[in-house]
Parts: C-alpha cells; structure tokens; sequence
C-alpha cells in the first residue's frame, strides 16, 4: 500500500513538473504563452526594460490588477478576447474586451521608450494606444518591422512622441515561438482589408504567464505595476513644478524689462536685451530670425530653437530639423503679425530684444489655435548677423 502511494506521488509529481514546464528550452526570464483558436504562439517580455508594460500585462493576464476595473478582477483578462484588427505585412492587434478598438480594462497609464527597443522586425510585441500615454490593454505584434512606431528615430534621439501626429508605441516583448501561427491569422479572409475585419473571428482561448529563474519568479506584476504608476505621477509633478518655477521666472523677468521699454505710437513697446552691430538691414531684404513666444504670465506656447523648446519640454514640431531661423523679409511686408514684424524693424543685426505686443497688434479679438481672444503676447527675438565677412 505504502509503495503504490509513493507511485501515485511519483506519478503527480511528474504531471505537475510538465505542466509547469512545457518549454524547457526556454532561458531564464518571464514569457507569455498565448493560445488562439488559430495555434499556440510563446512571447518574451522585456520586464527588465518595460517593466510597466509588462507588469500591466501579466497582471490583467492573472486577473490581480489593481486598478483594472471591478468587473475584470480576479478572472484572467485576456481569455476570449479576439485580434480584432488584423493587417497582413503590419500587424495583429487584441486585448480590446469589446473588439471595436476602443475599450480598455479602465485605466491609462505612460509610455516606456528606449532606443535599444524597436519594432525592428517581424514578431515585436508593443503596446496599442489612441495617443501619448493612452496605453490600456490592448497590444499588436508586428508582422513586419515597423519603425515609424519606435519612440525614437534612427539617430536614437526622442521623438516628440507628445505630438498627436506623431505614432510612438512601447515594445515590451518579442514572438520567439508561433511565428507560423502569426502567419496563419495574417492570411485569413478579410471582411473589411481597410479595418483590418477578419471575416472569421480569431481568438484568444488563453494567456499563461511563463516564469523561468530566480528574477522572473521574484516579478510580482501587481506591485511592480503599482511602483511604476507612483514613480511616473512622482515624476509629473516634480516636472510640473519645475514647469510653474520657469514660467514665474520668465514672468518676472519679463516685468522688469517692460518697466524701461520703449514704446511707439502703435502701442508696442521693445527692450533690447542684448546690443549687436550698428547696421540696419535694408527694407525687403531677407532676414534670419530666432524667436520664442510666450503669455504675460510667463508660459512659452511656440519657438523655433530647439532648446528653448526642450526646456519647456514643448518640442511641438515633428522634426528637429525644423526648429530652424524664420526667414523673412525686413519690413512691413513680412508675413507676420503687425507687432512682431514692427518690432523685427526695431533691430539690428545681432541685437536681442524682448517684444511686448498688445493683442491687437497680435492675434486680435479672434485669437489663433493656442492663443485665445484678446491676448497679450511677449516674444523674445534675435536679428541674427549673416551677413557674410567684408574683404579687407
């Protein structure tokens, strides 16, 4: 009796040992074995590198979430759920509990970007989004490299991933088995190509987190997600600090300067902060401008230096490349608003100045995109010198 017992142990023992393990080749490190109606694909996630991303994965997964929604506690999140988009030579996209593209588990939460982490080739596993920071749910998993989605561009810089026309996406794993399962789903029959409609739905059937190795099984996803939300709310409102410090600096400085301003007829006054040449450039001639615009409070809302804008952490153009010198004629004819081409006519070249602009030399009772109706705006402006070197 004694030795079947031990047998049967044996026996359950040996069960258990395989189940836990159906991929023993596997390295150390935490994977995610997904299971759909259309085959068996196994991810790696990168919870040293995304470890948001990754924590809110596999604890939606593991139905322990702390702040998914009430309704999808304590039940794996991910079970039943379809790839409701799917685009052949792009990608595979799910997690959305509604299949229409636009539910989520309850909650957003940030972006993690890294140059070393792109959608670099087929099978790169990264978070769906609707814009910066909007990160929920739902996930594709590229069916080709996409790198118009990667947080930074190829020269490893940050993108200005704020910008709405800009896609940033955070990569948080990689397909390291299934990739004929990937394919399978790419080829089924569209109902809708442009919408990525499959006619027959693909779905889920489960996700079962895979630990190997000390560090994977020590990755609790509940506490690290719960770390990862507190230390980037931490981080905003440090910025935002920094942010309100800037903007009342700016604001008295600006105050100052406008007590020993000059002011014309028109209602526009001009301080030169900095005194360049003698030379006035000629009427209509072309002419090189930096500027940065800002409110009477002190807050920049546009400028076309780059670290201006990185200081604010306001880089509002796609590119760097654009944040170059306005190149404008000197004079009335410049296609600018009447204050800041009045004020450009004040300078020199080489002179700075800072420009204090009534509303109606601005933008007027109407306002433009940011600047609301009746505003007052400041510019602070520098005539660049060009000009090339006189032989001697």
């Amino acid at each position: 009796m004694k030795k079947a017992s031990i047998f049967a142990f044996l026996i359950l023992f040996g069960l258990v040992a395989c189940s836990d393990d159906q991929y023993p080749n596997l390295q150390d490190g935490l994977y995610a074995e997904i299971k759909t109606n259309k085959g068996t694909m196994v991810v790696q996630l990168y919870y040293d590198k995304a470890p948001a991303a990754v924590a809110n994965f596999v604890s939606l997964a593991e139905g322990n979430n702390p702040l998914a929604d009430s309704i999808y506690k304590g039940k794996p999140y991910y079970d039943g759920i379809t790839f409701h988009r799917i685009i052949k030579d792009f990608m595979i996209q799910g997690g959305d509990p509604t299949g229409t593209g636009s539910g989520g588990p309850g909650y957003k939460f940030h972006d993690e970007f890294s140059p070393e982490l792109k959608h670099d080739t087929i099978g790169i596993l990264s978070m769906a989004n609707s814009g910066y920071g909007t990160n929920g749910s739902q996930f594709f998993i590229t069916d080709a490299p996409t790198p118009h989605l990667d947080g930074y561009d190829a020269e490893d810089n940050l993108k200005n991933c704020e910008n709405p026309q800009i896609g940033c996406h955070t990569v948080f794993g990689q397909l390291i088995l299934g990739f004929d399962v990937l394919k399978s789903i790419t080829e089924v029959e569209m109902k809708d190509p442009r919408r990525g409609k499959p006619k027959k739905t693909v779905t889920i059937e489960s996700v079962k987190i895979i630990r190997k190795g000390k560090d994977a099984r020590h990755f609790e996803a509940p506490e690290v997600f719960t770390e990862e939300i507190d230390k980037k709310a931490e981080e905003i409102e440090q910025a935002a600090a920094a942010q309100q410090k800037l903007k009342e600096d700016q604001k008295a400085i600006f105050e100052e300067q406008r007590k020993n301003a000059d002011t014309l007829e028109s209602g526009l006054a001009y301080y030169i902060t900095q005194k360049g040449s003698d030379v006035k450039p000629k009427r209509s001639q072309k002419v090189k401008v930096d500027y940065a615009g800002y409110f009477e409070d002190g807050e920049l809302f546009d400028s076309n230096i780059l670290s201006c804008a990185e200081e604010w952490n306001m880089q509002t153009r796609p590119k760097e490349d654009m944040y170059v010198p306005l190149n404008i004629p000197y004079g009335p004819e410049a296609q600018m608003i009447a204050g800041f081409k009045e004020g450009i006519q004040q300078l020199n070249y080489g002179d700075k100045a800072t420009l204090f602009i009534p509303y109606y030399l601005g933008y007027g009772e109407r306002g433009y995109r940011v600047i609301p109706p009746r505003t007052n705006l400041v510019f602070t402006v520098e005539l660049l010198d060009d000009r090339e070197p006189e032989n001697e």
